[in-house]
């Protein structure tokens, strides 16, 4: 399973597209050890991966880092340090396409449950079609700058909260009617799924209830901060993040730290409950690295972000020699004298080099959005795909760097391949070459 899973995030496929391509090739049959035997379905194959949690697939990173330095890749000399933001898979949030979404998602609950417990108990009344016409309304509405179109949008707005209020209380009663056993089905597995609806029904319940409250705040009372907001239904861990992108000026997702060593190497990553400071961020990369690699590295690199006079400082009483993070608030001579030196300026390019990796992992390994569901599922995704670009890094690594003639031999290689159509429609598939299969000691992906 480990290495379907690895295979997977290596090219960036979904599950199915995984069943596929290893049912159909010898040598990804022989590399993920599923040899004759048949091949587990997509959906076989998602739920063994979420018995993998993220702190199994945290330790699987820390071997392959450790194989890498028994293999001498890596030594750990070096660190550089930064962020980027893993979106979760939601829409783009607006007010009214959450409220929109509540609306849809109970009203859907509460059929389900009609179909199975029957006429009895409250009777539900649908009213998706005038909520959808409400967000047609507003959708109409939003476009007009003038005050009488701004009057329009809030009238819009008060119906389709008191439409979804309505919706919201009328699930309520059924959550109560089938707690109650007002509501029951026939058979003891329709029972068990109507309780299951119950459940879903109390999870939503108050999420709308915090979509219903902050859209009364943002558009009524024209306050748009608001602690605790909700961006989606689904994903409700799902932050909203600004890094000060032109391209993308606010992220929906979670931020993740990305720390390196030399040859591009991943030694550690992180996936935060809630955004902390870069600044914050220095000083534990620093504990991570002489954890994982057994030193202190001689140089740190880092943007203007992770700066601090305490901060470097620290990083100098843990015995690294050269600290090289810009300080773009300083007015003091010496400190720009020290930024303008030849040490500092080429390790400043050498960190820019972070943010070339980080979208090598966004591209090729999926870490632009996080297709696994909950915070659970991002740490696993994004672990995963750190994983699959560790080792793509660990195989080509320079020739005075590849493992001694004792040390032990490569298990595996991955080629780069891509699944690209020709101007005649059939594909041109690159070949998965296994040496030496029966070792299981390390995985390498090349380019």
């Amino acid at each position: 399973m480990l290495r379907l899973l690895l295979l997977k995030h290596i090219r960036n496929w979904s599950y199915a597209i995984l069943e596929r391509e290893v049912r159909a090739s010898l040598v990804y049959r022989q590399f993920t050890r599923v040899g004759a035997e048949r091949v587990p379905d997509a959906k076989t194959l998602g739920k063994l991966g979420v018995a993998l949690g993220p702190e199994i697939i945290a330790k699987i990173h820390q071997r392959v880092v450790a194989i890498a330095q028994e293999r001498r890749i890596v030594q750990g000399r070096r660190l550089r340090v930064d962020t980027t933001v893993v979106e979760t898979d939601i829409h783009y949030p607006t007010d009214s396409s959450l409220l929109g979404d509540g609306v849809r998602v109970l009203t859907r609950t509460m059929k389900r449950i009609v179909k199975r417990a029957g006429a009895a108990g409250a009777k539900l009344r649908d009213r998706t079609r005038a909520v959808r016409y409400r967000l047609v309304e507003i959708g109409r509405a939003t476009r007009s700058r003038t005050e009488q179109g701004q009057e329009r949008l809030k009238r819009a707005y008060e119906k389709l909260l008191s439409a979804t209020g309505r919706v919201v209380g009328q699930a309520k009663r059924f959550a109560r009617e089938v707690a109650a056993g007002i509501k029951c089905a026939a058979t003891i597995v329709d029972q068990a799924l109507l309780l299951a609806s119950r459940q879903y029904l109390e999870t939503m319940i108050p999420r709308v209830q915090q979509v219903i409250a902050q859209t009364r705040e943002r558009v009524l009372k024209g306050n748009a901060r608001l602690a605790g907001k909700i961006v989606s239904l689904f994903e409700p861990h799902t932050e909203v993040i600004r890094k000060g992108k032109a391209a993308k000026p606010t992220e929906f997702g979670k931020m993740v730290k990305v720390q390196e060593a030399e040859q591009q190497i991943i030694t550690h990553y992180d996936v935060y409950d809630e955004r902390p400071s870069d600044a914050e961020l220095l000083i534990p990369s620093l504990e991570a690295h002489r954890r994982q690699l057994g030193r202190a590295p001689r140089l740190v690199s880092a943007d203007a972000a992770f700066f601090s006079a305490k901060n470097e400082a620290a990083a100098h009483a843990m015995g690294v020699e050269r600290v090289s993070i810009p300080n773009r608030s300083t007015k003091s001579p010496e400190r720009k004298r020290l930024e303008k030196k030849r040490w500092f300026r080429n390790h400043q390019k050498w960190r820019t080099s972070s943010e070339g990796r980080i979208s090598l992992l966004k591209r090729r390994h999926g870490l632009n959005r996080c297709r696994y569901k909950g915070p659970l599922g991002i740490k696993r995704w994004v672990g995963l795909g750190v994983i699959g670009a560790t080792t793509s890094s660990t195989s080509v690594a320079p020739s005075q760097l590849q493992p001694r003639p004792e040390a032990a031999s490569v298990a595996s290689t991955i080629n780069r391949s891509s699944c690209c159509p020709s101007s005649t429609g059939s594909f041109v598939y690159n070949r998965l070459r296994v040496d030496g299969a029966t070792s299981n000691s390390a995985f390498c992906a090349g380019k």
